[in-house]
């Protein structure tokens, strides 16, 4: 049985992970017979957003202790996650990802990665063992791997797509909202999800399920 890591970056889609994208992927990875560990960073969120109002709120919160809503308790910190026990990596978006793994939210295409987790990436992908992500976490990938060519989705072309191309030398390839671009000499696949304003919970499940059967099939 393959044994997946999985990073997650809080519980939300505002200010953590999307929970449709990773309570999905989760799922897809039960259903496809592989077995996961989640791993979050032990930090604190970059904010706390009110999902009815988009409103910021005056409190903190631990990115590690949020995601652990999802994981039901069962969650690792970031820092144990060793390439070497895992066969995989999944990365599920969510505005938060690009808040508390990467700084894309507040700096654009001049974002910074956290350090950790561009090591996590950087050894998976040394070790030839394929990495999946989700929304606005393949932008992540497009950074750390740009100098190997990687090829990943954003969902539609735009300038998002182009500054991405520009600015790290990635490949950036159109997909509709349950599609997936396999990068098969980087083993990378990526599925856009919620990079479509208007996707249903129906589109993410089935795209989830096409990005780990991908996952797998990259596996050794």
């Amino acid at each position: 049985m393959k044994r997946i890591a999985v990073v997650l970056a809080g519980c939300g889609a505002k200010d953590g992970s999307e929970i449709h994208e990773a309570t999905l992927a989760l799922y897809a990875l039960a259903a496809n017979h592989a077995e996961y560990r989640i791993f979050a960073p032990d930090t604190i969120q970059h904010d706390v957003v009110n999902h009815i109002t988009d409103e910021a709120l005056n409190e903190q919160r631990n990115v590690l202790v949020e995601a652990a809503r999802i994981a039901r308790g069962d969650i690792e910190v970031l820092e144990a996650l060793d390439a070497d026990d895992f066969d995989g990596l999944l990365l599920p978006g969510g505005f938060g990802a690009a808040k508390n793994l990467f700084t894309f939210a507040f700096d654009g295409i001049d974002f910074k990665v956290l350090p950790r987790l561009e090591q996590i990436v950087r050894k998976f992908h040394a070790r030839k063992k394929p990495i999946a992500a989700m929304c606005i976490a393949p932008v992540m990938l497009a950074k750390v791997l740009g100098e190997y060519g990687v090829e990943i989705t954003t969902g539609p072309q735009g300038a998002l797509a182009a500054s991405i191309e520009e600015k790290f030398g990635a490949k950036v390839s159109e997909t509709d909202r349950e599609g997936v671009v396999k990068d098969e000499k980087n083993k990378v696949v990526t599925t856009p999800a919620y990079m479509y304003g208007d996707s249903s919970i129906a589109h993410i499940g089935r795209g989830a399920d096409r990005l780990v059967k991908a996952l797998l099939g990259m596996t050794e």
